[in-house]
């Protein structure tokens, strides 16, 4: 099934939460002392979407806000660009670097980690905080989420999602509960979870988008298929081309990565063609056979 937009912009679409999205993200985790540049890179490049973390474990978020500044001095306009951040729990942290009080209640360190956000990424809005990961237990889970739709009242935060949650009872819980409703999933799109498919069906009934990460990385014996590689020479493009259409075409969000020039480039000219529903079809096949 294709999910296109029917505006003039293939490459963005419109979440439950009314907020314009880039279907395809860059991500900044792991880019270190390089975050700055690459993030500034990829918007003259043409991405729209960033997304990053209040987690200095693994995300330079300061370093994203430098690139997006400088992006931004150079003639960018801040509403055209989807900002996404992450409070991510104490079990998730560096305990030598947390970016809030570990002894705070939860709901204090959700507001102390959106404000040291704030400053790192230089604005004064986030259209994005995603809770990085469910806790173990479902009431923690849920302060959080009460702190988290207590800035979206305040007009600090525009929408709010979920990541690295990969058991449906968890998610149909919170979308119970949850005044403000999860308007998108961030998980690790990989055969260990049957690529969440019960999890991506309740996204389409409810409205959430789901966004990939690792798309690539955990997927290496799809991309070598011969399927795969026949679509990516009919229409001259890179299997890594061929995948992400494909996943957007099913209404995924996909987050790239990549420090190569090149490679933005290439993930943003993937809206320049379609898949047919029979092409897509034979890629959801490989997807359904890939070893668990």
């Amino acid at each position: 099934m294709s999910a296109e937009p029917r505006g003039e912009d293939p490459g963005r679409i419109v979440s439950a939460s009314g907020v314009l999205m880039p279907r395809i993200i860059y991500g900044t985790a792991w880019k270190k002392e390089r975050t700055a540049a690459l993030v500034e890179e990829a918007l003259r490049t043409g991405f729209r979407g960033i997304d990053t973390a209040c987690q200095p474990k693994h995300y330079n978020e300061p370093g994203v806000g430098e690139g997006l500044a400088a992006a931004l001095g150079a003639g960018l306009d801040r509403a055209d660009i989807y900002l996404q951040t992450k409070f991510t729990p104490f079990g998730g942290q560096d305990p030598e670097n947390i970016p809030y009080d570990a002894e705070a209640a939860i709901g204090e360190q959700v507001r102390q980690s959106f404000e040291v956000s704030l400053r790192n990424l230089r604005v004064d809005r986030l259209d994005g905080l995603v809770l990085h990961s469910p806790y173990p237990e479902d009431k923690d889970t849920l302060e959080a989420w009460r702190a988290m739709e207590s800035l979206v009242a305040q007009g600090g935060v525009r929408q709010l999602g979920v990541s690295n949650c990969y058991e449906l009872s968890r998610l149909k819980m919170l979308w119970k509960k949850a005044r403000v409703k999860p308007a998108v999933i961030q998980n690790r799109f990989y055969a260990k979870t049957g690529y969440d498919r019960e999890i991506r069906a309740f996204c389409a009934k409810h409205k959430i988008f789901y966004q990939s990460f690792w798309t690539l990385t955990a997927n290496p014996e799809t991309l070598a298929k011969p399927e795969l590689i026949a679509l990516a020479e009919k229409y001259g493009r890179g299997r890594a081309q061929i995948f992400f259409r494909f996943l957007t075409q099913q209404g995924i969000l996909c987050l790239t990565g990549t420090s190569s020039q090149e490679h933005m480039r290439d993930d943003l000219t993937i809206f320049d063609f379609s898949l047919t529903a029979e092409e897509c079809a034979t890629l959801d096949a490989l997807l359904t056979a890939a070893p668990a």
